[in-house]
């Protein structure tokens, strides 16, 4: 995987290069299939797991990259947003001429499935809280929020890895999941206890469920104005509520950081 620097307006964009360049935008209507990682797909050319590089790009204010790729799944890493952020970082970010261009929320758009739920409503800011309930010793009912206008995500949220039970592991790779999941890519967990401890966080589980779920959201295309609360949600409510969103345009505007900052300048006058 290469990430490649793009003009102002691209967005961001994967490109296959083992298949002549063809190109799948990072947006809800490419939203293909969504199961354990969120995958996109454009005229049958496939792009699987997504959320944790584009989780990193909303927290390090990446709005405009060409993402070349030679397979059809994005490296794990460590699976945490974490390495992307370094690599990120560590090259260093270009500010664009043109003004970045947010989509604020104005109503309440909310996804339920039984007793779980995932919602968004108005906000001054960015903010995600996430709720969790495993029956699992370690994790049991966790809640974290962070809010992304302050930097918090590099140092509260792109640690956190993704996790997984020992074992449902046969099982899910029987299903064509999981096929290089190991103890350096995620956090493994047995009946009762870690088995390649130890934790970077002692919510680590609950931190990584708000990664995928900003890395999900940035399929909306623009950074998001407004507070999301999440309950047991997963990246099939995720990505469903950008669909909600983004097929009701009277539920959202869209605003440039002058507008927002004009607004906001008003309120505290």
């Amino acid at each position: 995987m290469t990430i490649r620097p793009a003009q102002a307006g691209t967005g961001v964009v994967f490109r296959r290069v083992d298949l002549d360049g063809f190109e799948v935008e990072a947006v809800g209507r490419n939203v293909a299939k969504v199961s354990y990682a969120t995958s996109l797909m454009k005229k049958g050319v496939l792009i699987s797991t997504t959320e944790h590089l584009l989780s990193a790009m909303i927290g390090c204010g990446v709005d405009n990259a060409i993402v070349d790729l030679d397979n059809l799944e994005l490296p794990i890493l460590d699976g945490s947003a974490q390495p992307f952020v370094t690599m990120m970082l560590g090259v260093g970010l270009k500010r664009q001429r043109r003004k970045r261009c947010y989509l604020r929320i104005l109503k309440t758009v909310e996804v339920r499935e039984g007793d779980k739920y995932i919602a968004v409503h108005p906000h001054e800011s960015y903010s995600v809280a996430y709720s969790i309930n495993f029956p699992h010793p370690l994790i049991g009912e966790s809640s974290f929020e962070v809010d992304l206008s302050d930097g918090e995500f590099v140092r509260e949220i792109a640690p956190a890895r993704t996790f997984g039970f020992f074992h449902e592991a046969e099982k899910l790779k029987d299903m064509g999941l999981i096929r290089g999941a190991s103890t350096e890519n995620a956090i493994v967990l047995s009946h009762d206890d870690v088995m390649n401890g130890p934790l970077r966080f002692e919510d680590e589980f609950v931190r990584h469920k708000v990664l995928d779920l900003i890395g999900d959201l940035a399929l909306l295309g623009k950074r998001v104005i407004g507070r999301v609360v999440a309950d047991r949600a997963g990246h099939y409510m995720h990505t469903a509520l950008v669909s909600r969103i983004l097929r009701d345009h009277s539920v959202w505007e869209e605003v440039t950081l002058d507008d927002k900052t004009r607004e906001l300048e008003a309120v505290a006058t």
